[in-house]
């Protein structure tokens, strides 16, 4: 495609959006289990109305726009709140999950450059975490070590222990995981980097927004967030189950100093004046975080504890159902509503029970080690259970060959 010479008409413009749109998957049908949170109409309605407002402005100089710093640092308050944040905590807003936990990959580098010395950074994360790690690991020029999993496909503390040593700059947890939904061992991982003087990030991107509330509904909820003593940054998405719209993270630093030191950048060596970020990006859209903030307070704990309730009820239901149609089996223990399922019969190929899943308009990501089917379960899917589960019985009865493995991403 070429630049028209002349502008077509804006009507013709948007007939041809739509018909393009008409294609994408119906996340809001409740057919998709990733990449979109849908939590109903009114939510829907605050997200518009704040991106409207700040559709044009650039988050990139704060002087000019002070609501933006303002909603910013109320943004990174409320979630170092939730989190339990300790006295003397600093953060940012970022685009996601890849960029906060870019920047706490790349504040941990500087942090072990000057604290100890080290020179040739390597980073301890579990073989099930994002790989943001590894994008991190490979752009800021740090050795990417995996720690392996237990049976409950969570990190082997053991072995995280054999694996540290002097050139180990960061340690990492998930609260939870994203393959299989459960929670790191934290205080354990937590308590063998800081006993080192190593840096240790909690990857909540996931949970950071449902874990809070998910324990004041009563559910149990292992320790994950500012709580357990050694965490020295944490990242949580409100884009996901804050359910902003695309794309706002929170990066929180359990001590402000380290936040100026070691990830802020200034620069004035240019005839252009003192240039400086807390970012990766230096513009940045506005209306993320005006939907953040938005969102945020018009929801508050309440509707937070309510939507969490319902995200709830629906998994719940959702995995006895699973667990009612042999051969399949939930993977693990799940802590909240991210789990994925597979086969126990091997004669039953869970990836042609997906692919038969595909041909009834669902959308069900696909992962290895062992093969399954993932799963992250909105508030909206309450809605839909009974006709997922009708599909799946009948999907497992009529499998054919598996199409192939195709390749996702959240």
């Amino acid at each position: 495609m070429e630049l028209p010479r002349e502008g077509i008409p804006v009507d013709e413009v948007f007939a041809e959006i739509r018909r393009r749109k008409s294609e994408d998957a119906d996340w809001r049908g409740g057919r998709t289990f990733s990449l979109i949170y849908p939590a109903g109409a009114e939510v829907d309605a605050v997200l518009k109305a704040a991106n409207d407002l700040y559709l044009f402005e650039n988050a990139l100089n704060p002087l000019r726009f002070p609501s933006l710093r303002t909603m910013e640092r109320d943004v990174v308050g409320m979630t170092g709140a939730l989190l339990n944040a300790p006295d003397g905590f600093g953060g940012c807003l970022t685009s996601g999950g890849t960029e906060s936990i870019g920047l706490a990959v790349k504040t941990a580098r500087e942090r072990a450059r000057k604290e100890r010395g080290v020179s040739d950074p390597v980073l301890l994360a579990p073989r099930s975490a994002h790989p943001a790690f590894a994008k991190a690991a490979h752009y800021f020029g740090l050795e990417h070590v995996q720690i392996p999993l237990g049976a409950d496909f969570r990190a082997d503390v053991e072995a995280a222990e054999r694996l540290i040593d002097e050139r180990t700059a960061l340690v990492v947890g998930s609260a939870p995981n994203y393959p299989h939904g459960v929670v790191d061992p934290i205080p354990e991982l937590a308590a063998l980097a800081s006993e080192r003087g190593i840096a240790f990030h909690v990857d909540s991107c996931l949970g950071g927004f449902m874990l809070p509330f998910w324990e004041r509904l009563g559910e149990p909820v292992p320790p994950f967030d500012f709580r357990v003593p050694g965490i020295s940054t944490l990242s949580a998405d409100v884009h996901k189950y804050g359910y902003c719209t695309k794309g706002a993270s929170v990066l929180l630093h359990a001590d402000r100093d380290s936040l100026q030191a070691n990830q802020a950048f200034l620069y004035s060596d240019w005839p252009g004046g003192i240039y400086g970020s807390m970012a990766m990006a230096g513009a940045r859209p506005a209306a993320p975080i005006a939907a953040a903030w938005a969102v945020m307070r018009s929801l508050g704990e309440s509707g937070y504890v309510a939507l969490a309730g319902r995200a709830r009820d629906a998994t719940r239901r959702l995995q006895e159902g699973i667990a009612g149609i042999p051969p399949l089996r939930v993977l693990a223990e799940p802590v909240m509503s991210v789990f994925s399922f597979r086969s126990e019969d091997p004669d039953v190929d869970v990836m042609a029970v997906g692919d038969g899943m595909d041909d009834r308009g669902w959308h069900l990501d696909r992962q290895g080690e062992p093969d399954a089917l993932h799963m992250m379960i909105s508030p909206e899917h309450d809605a839909i259970v009974d006709d997922f589960l009708a599909d799946l019985r009948d999907a497992v009865k009529t499998r054919g060959p598996a199409r192939g493995v195709e390749a996702r991403y959240s």
